[in-house]
């Protein structure tokens, strides 16, 4: 195991909306290095940097036209190799996105095997010979000299890189073992030795389960593939660092990845903390999340159920403690940011929960001073829904909230116009701000080795119609109460042995010899 992931505390940051150096209203590599004292600052350690490559940005840097260099609206690949070594110097690692699955339609990959003759690249996405062959799976046909037809990973700007299929049902499909799909394999492992080699101190992995087609239940074809470059990274980069986007940890580690992202997908125990937001039964999923009833258990009063999350998260958990960890997050830049339907004081509390729970917490750029989703926002690079969780982050009340110094029009996207839109500068210092939250709550635990990734986790208090969640990591016991009720739980309820002082506190708390009280929108932690 990567020795630095028990410590460490995730940034994402999306760099087109970070911060911009050069004033052409555009996030970049520069703007980011300017901000490290900033987020090394707060306690984080690690950052994650969505696709930074040289794109069509079609879908935000997701289609990438060459792998190997910085798009020039970011800077230069020298920029981003003074970028690690200056995080480096901060004691913070750098994770760069690897979208292995699919590349642009401009990549030189594929203008190659979009040819006619026969070529190294004929066979390096997947292709089918003859119109209709596909089935009901999304492809593209005539716009290539080749006569066939390419299968799409997603976009229609992103064809299907080929790892081959694990279940062969077409005469047109390729086996995961062919030829082609290993000299795929090794061409992303080439580039991931090109920036490791560099400074990269690993990658987060763009839909890491999506690569071999027709794969088994279990992805057991797709497993191998990341086995391998596990292997890769154990003998030639032992403290580099792999996370997936899968969604299911025990997949994803046994396939040799050392982190998984919990997402907010349906029915996962992750979208009942955060984002339970539902239809009364006769409105069949029409009516906007606004007026949704949202059950979310951060949610105040929203009677939301902890053993919802937990009926889901403990097999998972248990499947994998002691091989890799399961990574929590505030949110990222496919999702609602959590102040969509979270204020303030719900947010710090669970952030609380974030930043106690086992495995590697990440946090989205902006959700430490409760930045907003904007609604209603024009699409912007296929952002789409998501597009209003990419605003750019709000620093200052110089122009452009310190951003950018270019016109307002020329800004990668709007800022949010409410008049009291969240900054940096109105919270640094403040104790009673969600900025300073969240840095004594990092803080919290980076001092406390029972708060790390590998602590010990078992819940304590957890009932379906209580909304106090009571948790045990190692030494310590952790408790949220998101309500709006003070709520007592006697040393007898517990399985554990009794504490005797509270150690941090979060809203209020009170501790006797037989009885803890956790306060409304409280968090605790007992030692």
């Amino acid at each position: 195991m990567v020795s630095w992931l028990n410590d460490a505390v995730f940034y994402e940051i999306y760099p087109q909306s970070f911060q911009d150096s050069n004033g052409d209203g555009i996030g970049d590599i520069d703007g980011i290095t300017s901000r490290l004292d900033y987020i090394k600052d707060l306690g984080f350690n690690a950052l994650w940097i969505n696709p930074c490559y040289d794109s069509p940005f079609k879908d935000a840097g997701y289609d990438v036209r060459d792998y190997k260099k910085v798009a020039p609206r970011y800077g230069s690949n020298e920029d981003l190799y003074r970028l690690f070594g200056e995080a480096h110097n901060r004691g913070i690692h750098v994770l760069l996105d690897l979208v292995p699955g699919h590349t642009s339609e401009e990549h030189p990959w594929f203008i190659e095997s979009g040819k006619q003759e026969r070529n190294e690249y004929s066979d390096r996405y997947v292709w089918a010979d003859y119109a209709w062959a596909m089935k009901g799976r999304p492809y593209i046909a005539g716009e290539c000299q080749r006569d066939g037809i390419y299968m799409l990973n997603f976009f229609k700007s992103q064809p299907a890189l080929n790892y081959g299929f694990g279940e062969i049902d077409e005469d047109w499909q390729m086996p995961a073992d062919n030829p082609a799909a290993i000299e795929t394999r090794e061409a992303m492992k080439d580039v991931m030795r090109f920036w490791m080699d560099r400074g990269c101190d690993g990658f987060r992995v763009d839909m890491a389960d999506s690569l071999v087609k027709n794969d088994t239940e279990d992805k057991s074809y797709t497993q191998k593939i990341w086995q391998d470059v596990r292997q890769m990274f154990d003998s030639d980069y032992p403290e580099c660092a792999l996370v997936s986007e899968w969604d299911h940890p025990s997949q994803s580690i046994s396939g040799g990845f050392h982190c998984d992202f919990t997402l907010d997908n349906p029915n996962s125990g992750y979208r009942t903390l955060f984002r339970d937001y539902r239809d009364d039964a006769d409105n069949k999923g029409s009516l906007p999340v606004s007026l949704k009833k949202d059950r979310s258990f951060f949610r105040k009063d929203a009677g939301g159920d902890i053993t919802r999350f937990l009926d889901k998260y403990l097999p998972e958990y248990k499947a994998v403690n002691g091989k890799g960890y399961i990574s929590l997050i505030s949110g990222n830049h496919d999702t609602p940011r959590l102040r969509r339907t979270l204020d303030v004081e719900e947010l710090k509390v669970a952030y609380a929960f974030l930043f106690s729970m086992p495995g590697v917490p990440f946090m989205y750029y902006g959700d430490e001073i409760g930045m907003r989703y904007i609604d209603n926002m024009p699409t912007k690079e296929g952002g789409y829904s998501r597009t209003g969780t990419r605003t750019p982050m709000q620093w200052n009340h110089e122009k452009n909230m310190g951003f950018s110094t270019a016109f307002p029009e020329d800004l990668y996207l709007p800022l949010d116009p409410q008049e009291d839109a969240p900054c940096v500068a109105d919270q640094l210092g403040d104790k009673t701000s969600l900025l300073e939250t969240v840095r004594s709550l990092i803080q919290l635990r980076h001092e406390h080795d029972d708060l790390k990734a590998n602590g010990s986790f078992k819940p304590l208090f957890a009932k379906s119609d209580c909304p106090l969640f009571l948790y045990q990591r190692g030494n310590l016991i952790c408790g949220v109460n998101p309500s709006s009720t003070p709520v007592t739980v006697s040393a007898d309820q517990l399985d554990t042995e009794w504490k005797k002082n509270i150690l941090y506190s979060l809203g209020s708390g009170k501790l006797t010899d037989k009885e803890l009280t956790v306060g409304a929108q409280s968090f605790v932690v007992l030692a």
